[in-house]
């Protein structure tokens, strides 16, 4: 394995000694599995995944709105339609 320096701010440093203790790591085993993660995450989409998946983390992301209206869309729809009929 190559040596690598790594400069971290005092808030990450502590994030990284309490994830290596937690999960019996060590600093770098930690290190090198985080950067495996954001390759796959950033990596070209395998071939045959669907277009949901490639764009999973960006439904229901706007301005405005409930944090989960993605997930529960059909009940606020029921409950905007619920509203109208009875306002009339």
């Amino acid at each position: 394995m190559m040596p690598t320096s790594v400069r971290l701010d005092p808030k990450t440093e502590r994030m990284l000694r309490r994830i290596a203790r937690r999960t019996g790591r060590s600093k770098s085993q930690v290190i090198r599995e985080a950067l495996l993660r954001l390759t796959e995450q950033t990596s070209e989409p395998a071939a045959g995944r669907s277009l949901y998946h490639r764009i999973k983390d960006l439904v229901g992301v706007s301005a405005g709105g409930p944090a989960d209206l993605a997930s529960r869309s059909e009940e606020y729809l029921r409950e905007l339609f619920a509203g109208r009929r009875n306002r009339k």
